[in-house]
């Protein structure tokens, strides 16, 4: 059965945020996938976001798409990661209440993938920790000459997929942060930032690791 598409209003600590949330009907878990920075066009509309809820979708979760505070519909100003941190955990604990205390899995892009090490970590610390994370182009280090990203230390079964030709965030900015943690990075070949042509690729690896 196709998965229902629909907008949500959710309440954050800053006002409503505009949610849209793929449900396939009884779902086995809840799914958050976070969009690219709000300052640099990045919306939960962005294809690489798109591709990661509907890949949940097919694989059973109720996948929701937060746009950021300040983006489209979402009460607030852009909080470097902090506030945004506390909207996740907001958007989480509404899909707790409508959808059930499922099991949860974290996905982001780019400053989304950041965003959601830190919720990793809130969550962890409240003693419910997620599931497994999926991060894809993850902000780590510096950033385009000005940004800097230091990213936490996330779970050991993290699924970290990065292109070789990433422009926006190095590929040896990620390695350099998986690397004392042991992580493995799946390195797509040829695949920019926004992994253009390559979206299938994001799609199967997160298929196979659920599946195994």
């Amino acid at each position: 059965m196709k998965p229902t598409e629909e907008k949500l209003g959710v309440s954050g600590p800053a006002g409503t945020l505009e949610v849209i949330v793929e449900n396939p009907g009884a779902p086995r878990g809840i799914a958050l996938v976070c969009h690219p920075h709000p300052l640099f066009g990045g919306t939960n509309t962005n294809k690489v976001v798109q591709t990661l809820a509907r890949t949940f979708a097919r694989l059973g979760y109720v996948a929701l798409r937060p746009n950021f505070r300040g983006v489209g519909g979402s009460a607030g100003t852009h909080d470097e990661g902090r506030g945004e941190t506390e909207d996740m955990l907001a958007v989480l604990a509404d899909a707790k209440l409508r959808y059930g205390d499922l099991p949860v899995a974290l996905a982001g892009f780019s400053f989304g993938a950041y965003v959601q090490t830190r919720v990793a970590g809130a969550l962890a610390a409240a003693n419910c920790p997620a599931q497994r994370l999926v991060l894809v182009g993850t902000a780590a280090g510096q950033v385009g000459g000005a940004r800097q990203y230091g990213m936490e230390a996330v779970a050991g079964d993290t699924i970290v997929i990065h292109g070789s030709e990433d422009e926006t965030v190095p590929l040896a900015n990620v390695l350099a942060w998986a690397e004392p943690l042991e992580l493995p990075v799946v390195v797509v070949p040829g695949a920019d930032h926004f992994f253009h042509r390559r979206l299938h690729v994001i799609r199967d690896i997160v298929t196979r690791a659920w599946r195994h």
